[in-house]
């Protein structure tokens, strides 16, 4: 409970029974020790040497990855100041698709640096300050030396696909995922007034169990997860015209309560032949539009299967209205939202759509389109832990790829681009001058955690590492040279092939710099505590009574 003392010495409650406060020094260090707790966690999965993390939820599932973005998704965390460093994550997937392990570690790292500089009396606000110049600073540097890629490249394309799988356990079969991403990316890519645009949403993922991750496959076309609805229908279909039908192919009941009164069996008949003749005058329409294939996003009648299949229409129901829209991208086709409407103009083209059996179940392939612009990925491998691992890989190669084509800059890794920076930030310092300049190397200084944890993770020594980073990014050319895991040597990255979208690292400096001031601007801690059931209220929160 906090409150006032009056001068007559009466307390004056300000705040609620149950309501805990902490304040100054103590909410601060409290704030960064629960961001720094986050960071720690996922530092050690950092780069390809990077260890994995088990993953068991409350009902018993367990998930193992490296993967940023998936250990903060399951991991249940409380802490506010904590909360914020998982939204950096959540930021980084959702705008870049990769770079979370590398905007938590360093959101860790700048408050870590900053609390040396609140014991040494700095206030937060000239830290804060600082750290917004040396985020700016450090950008600047990005543009300045992020290379132009060639979108024709495909090689240079497969390499940033590459890297940004580097850490996955998809192992010799990177370097056939890395292709299948690139096809897919560039097949989704259209252009848009003057810029690329390339939604990976356009690109359907199916995963399933068996065979191993070298028969994951591209689809030019859709991957429907349903069956052929009736057994007289073909199962496979070559140069098939396709119908998509987001109407029932089914006799519509009223919406009121309706009687009709049957005096004999002859009526009843008539009734009925009359309800078959309107679903018969149904699949004559689909078959007159020259259409053999049916996508129903609604049901279709028995009886409308039995017409179809007579007429040798292969057709499914119940299709997703995601996959719909997607179908249409691919085939060319339009989507008829009434059965009067469909017209052979409207027909997708496909050249084979075949009904095959993918482990257990059966699935529709709609393949071999023209230009689609929407592709499928069909993911295999022999353990279902593997399937889940491959398809964060691949959703991590196809951001990157899909960040390169829209932004079309790259950076060499290996904690080359990070080490470049620290340099120029330290050449920047002493022109700002000031406690503010504390802060700028501060920045510089946890800028190369990212360098450091890879060495660390690799079982190199950091110190030497480091050393060895500094000295060769005073060369010509230096700004390319970053640390080879595998060797222990400081190398030319760009040549050896790890390079990565500069769009990432920008918003992995942009995030965790955010997250990193509005930390430390925290001065103030107040928690309203919800008391248990039959219990009476403690005062507390996160901080003590006041």
């Amino acid at each position: 409970m906090a409150y006032l003392t009056s001068q007559a010495g009466q307390p004056i409650l300000i705040l609620k029974e149950g309501t805990g406060r902490r304040r100054g020094r103590d909410a601060q260090r409290n704030n960064i020790m629960a961001a720094r707790i986050i960071s720690e966690v996922l530092r050690s999965t950092l780069g390809p040497r990077g260890m994995d993390k088990m993953l068991i939820d409350s009902l018993g599932d367990i998930t193992i990855t490296n993967d940023g973005a998936a250990i903060l998704d399951e991991v249940e965390v409380e802490h506010p100041a904590a909360k914020m460093i998982v939204e950096v994550a959540k930021t980084q997937d959702d705008m870049v698709g990769d770079g979370t392990t590398t905007a938590v570690v360093l959101a860790g790292e700048l408050l870590r640096r900053a609390e040396d500089l609140l014991d040494q009396n700095i206030h937060p606000t000239v830290i804060v300050s600082g750290y917004r110049k040396a985020s700016n600073t450090a950008i600047k540097t990005l543009n300045k030396i992020g290379i132009t890629v060639d979108l024709e490249d495909r090689e240079t394309l497969k390499k940033v696909a590459s890297t940004a799988m580097a850490s996955k356990a998809v192992g010799a079969a990177r370097d056939h995922l890395a292709d299948i991403a690139v096809s897919a990316v560039k097949q989704v890519t259209e252009r848009r007034g003057d810029k690329n645009v390339a939604d990976i949403d356009q690109i359907q993922i199916i995963k399933k169990e068996g065979k191993s991750l070298f028969d994951t496959q591209l689809v030019s076309g859709m991957i429907i997860d349903k069956e052929v609805v009736h057994p007289g229908m073909p199962k496979r279909l070559k140069n098939a015209k396709i119908a998509l039908l987001d109407c029932p192919l089914e006799i519509e009941k009223t919406e009121f309560s309706a009687e009709i009164r049957i005096k004999d069996p002859a009526q009843m008949k008539a009734f009925l032949d009359q309800e078959n003749r309107m679903i018969r005058e149904m699949a004559g329409k689909i078959k007159t539009s020259g259409a053999s294939v049916v996508l129903c996003q609604k049901g279709i009648d028995d009886m409308a299967q039995h017409f179809l299949a007579k007429e040798g229409i292969l057709a499914a129901r119940r299709v997703k209205q995601s996959d719909m829209e997607k179908l249409a991208r691919a085939t060319g086709g339009k989507v008829i939202t009434h059965i009067d409407d469909l017209k052979p103009k409207d027909l997708g083209k496909a050249g084979l759509v075949e009904e095959r059996k993918v482990g257990d179940d059966k699935m529709i392939f709609v393949e071999d389109c023209k230009n689609p612009m929407s592709v499928a990925i069909l993911i295999r491998a022999g353990l279902e832990r593997m399937v889940d691992e491959a398809e964060r890989a691949m959703n991590d190669a196809l951001s990157v790829i899909s960040d390169v084509i829209e932004h079309n800059k790259i950076v060499a890794g290996g904690g080359a681009i990070e080490s470049e920076i620290a340099k120029q930030l330290r050449d920047y310092a002493p022109k700002v001058g000031g406690r503010e300049q504390l802060a700028i190397e501060a920045f510089a200084d946890s800028i190369e955690i990212v360098p450091k944890t890879l060495a660390e993770n690799a079982g190199l020594e950091s110190i030497d590492i480091l050393v060895g980073l500094r000295a060769a990014h005073e060369k010509a050319k230096g700004h390319l040279m970053g640390v080879d895991v595998f060797t222990g040597k400081i190398v030319d990255m760009y040549t050896n092939g790890v390079i990565e979208p500069e769009s990432v690292k920008e918003q992995a400096l942009k995030s965790a710099a955010e997250a990193s001031s509005m930390i430390l601007r925290i001065d103030d801690v107040i928690a309203s505590t919800k008391p248990k059931e039959g219990e009476k209220p403690e005062p507390g929160g996160y901080g003590e009574e006041y």
